[in-house]
C-alpha cells in the first residue's frame, strides 16, 4: 500500500491516519499472464492502479482482430472510464500481459471513498488528466505523423512501454502491423 500512498501524494497531501482509511476501500488482486480481468460486456467494473505488471485494455474488431486501446504499467490507473463513470457495462477487454498485482475500487467504493475524502476528486481529476492528455497524444501521432515517426516518437516519448511491452501489442495500439514495427526496429538497430 505504500506504492499508492506515495503516488497519492505527488498530487495531495494525505496523512497516514487518514491513507488507512483510504486503503481500507481497495482490495488486492494478483492476476496471472494473459488473464482477463473484464470482458466486453461485464458489468461491476473496477477501476485497477497496477503495483507491478501490466495491463491492457483492447477491442476485438470486426475482423476478429485484437485492437489495443490503452496500457498500464506499475503506478497507471486504468478501467474503461467512461463504462465505469456511468455505471454500464463495457465494450473493451483488460488483460494483464504478464503476471500482474494491482489494487481494485469498485464504482460504489469509489464514490463512497470521495465523499468520505473530498480531496481524493483532486487526486483522480490529475489521474483523468494525464490518461486523457496521453490519449490526445497518441492521437497527434496518428493524425502527424508517417508509420515510420510514429513508432519513433513514442519509442522516444515512453521508453518503458516499448521496452517492456510485448512489440506486437505496442504495434497494435500504434494502429501498425507487428511485421512493419519489426521492420523499423531492424532498420533502427543496424
Amino acid at each position: 500500500m505504500q506504492q499508492l500512498y506515495n503516488h497519492i501524494n505527488q498530487y495531495i497531501n494525505v496523512s497516514k491516519e487518514d491513507f488507512d482509511e483510504i486503503s481500507s476501500f481497495f482490495q488486492i488482486k494478483s492476476i496471472k499472464k494473459k488473464e482477463t480481468i473484464y470482458s466486453a460486456g461485464s458489468n461491476n467494473l473496477e477501476h485497477f492502479f497496477v503495483f507491478t505488471g501490466c495491463l491492457h485494455m483492447y477491442l476485438v474488431n470486426d475482423k476478429g482482430a485484437e485492437q489495443t486501446l490503452q496500457f498500464a504499467i506499475k503506478n497507471w490507473w486504468l478501467t474503461d472510464y467512461l463504462a465505469f463513470q456511468n455505471n454500464r457495462s463495457s465494450e473493451f477487454y483488460i488483460q494483464a500481459i504478464e503476471p500482474t498485482t494491482v489494487l481494485k475500487i469498485s464504482f460504489e467504493n469509489q464514490a463512497k471513498l470521495l465523499l468520505q475524502f473530498p480531496k481524493m476528486e483532486t487526486y483522480f481529476r490529475n489521474i483523468y488528466q494525464i490518461a486523457y492528455g496521453a490519449s490526445i497524444m497518441r492521437m497527434k501521432y496518428i493524425f502527424t505523423y508517417s508509420k515510420e515517426e510514429i513508432y519513433l516518437k513514442f519509442s522516444e516519448a515512453f521508453p518503458d512501454f516499448v521496452n517492456n511491452v510485448p512489440q506486437y501489442l505496442v504495434a497494435t495500439y500504434l494502429g501498425l502491423s507487428p511485421e512493419y514495427v519489426s521492420k523499423i526496429r531492424r532498420k533502427r538497430f543496424s
